[in-house]
Formats: structure tokens, C-alpha cells, sequence
């Protein structure tokens, strides 16, 4: 019993720690592509060929179906039709299953953006997004993308409460700046 109390005031204590975003704005994001599933179909995922289409907003989270990452997809799913309507990419990575994160997109990314299949945090390492206490998973970071591979905007904390308000900002900014 107490090695459970232990251990759960562990894990509790390394989502409480402050995260921090490695990359900094003007950084070059690491490019990368990873099996992605929207509204129930898997696909491939390159961050390339969405940044011909304009700026991407990426974002880590730690776990599927966990109660902070169900609020932040629930919020990104919310705000989704404003990334279109500036023509930004939304994607959400974890370390998870495509199997797995195939149900997450349906259930609770609402069908409206993809969620993408870390399962090494190899994704997250290269961005410098991952838990330093609890390795193989990503921390709660969002980074928004300029069509010329730049970091726009990197902002880490665990709380979800201020990631979509931020990466909207972000991307409203560079649009302003970058009319359609």
C-alpha cells in the first residue's frame, strides 16, 4: 500500500514540475512524418508537405484519454475551424498507439483535427518535448510552424488551459503579417 501511495505521489509530482520548450521562437522545426489518424482513418503525416499549405500548429501531449489531454483536444477541437479559416494545420503528438490514438481522434479530438503516433517520443525528443522525470513521454508543449520551417511561438506547460489561446495568437499574428 504504501509503495502505491509512493509511487503514485511520484508520477503525481512529475506532471506537477513546470515544463519548458527547448526550442525557441526563430528555431528551424525538425522535420519529421509519423502514421496520424483523423475522424477514424489512419494516414501518413509529413510536416513538409503541410507546411506548403501554411503555418502548422503542433502540439505534444503526454497521454491519450488522460484527463488534462481530453480537455486540451476537446479545446483544440473547438477551435479548429479558426486554424482553417487561417489556413494553419493543427496536429496533436503523443507517445501512444495509432490504434489507440485512432479512437482518441474520433472521441475526443471530435473528428476535427489529427493526433499523431510517437511510440518512441523519437518525435518529441527532436523538438525537446519530453518529461525529464518521466522518459518516453512527451511533455504539454505547442508550437506553432511558419511555412519556412521556423518556430513562430513554443509554449510549455502541463495545464491545458492556455495552448489553444496562445498558438490562435500566434497564428493571427503571422497571418496578419502574411495575408491569404
Amino acid at each position: 500500500m504504501l509503495r502505491r501511495l509512493a509511487a503514485a505521489a511520484t508520477l503525481a509530482a512529475a506532471f506537477a514540475l513546470p515544463a519548458h520548450a527547448a526550442l525557441k521562437a526563430g528555431d528551424v522545426a525538425p522535420e519529421f512524418t509519423a502514421q496520424a489518424s483523423q475522424a477514424g482513418k489512419q494516414f501518413p503525416f509529413s510536416l513538409a508537405a503541410a507546411l506548403k499549405k501554411g503555418p502548422v500548429v503542433l502540439y505534444f501531449f503526454p497521454a491519450a484519454f488522460t484527463s488534462g489531454c481530453t480537455i486540451e483536444a476537446h479545446e483544440f477541437a473547438d477551435a479548429s475551424e479558426q486554424y482553417k479559416q487561417m489556413g494553419a494545420t493543427l496536429i496533436g503528438i503523443t507517445a501512444g498507439n495509432i490504434d489507440r490514438l485512432t479512437e482518441f481522434s474520433v472521441s475526443e479530438c471530435r473528428s476535427k483535427f489529427a493526433v499523431a503516433a510517437d511510440p518512441d517520443a523519437k518525435i518529441a525528443e527532436s523538438y525537446k518535448s519530453t518529461l525529464a522525470i518521466y522518459p518516453g513521454h512527451s511533455d504539454r508543449t505547442s508550437y506553432v510552424i511558419s511555412p519556412d520551417d521556423k518556430v513562430i511561438l513554443a509554449y510549455s506547460d502541463l495545464s491545458p488551459n492556455e495552448h489553444v489561446a496562445k498558438t490562435l495568437e500566434a497564428v493571427k499574428a503571422w497571418r496578419a503579417a502574411h495575408p491569404m
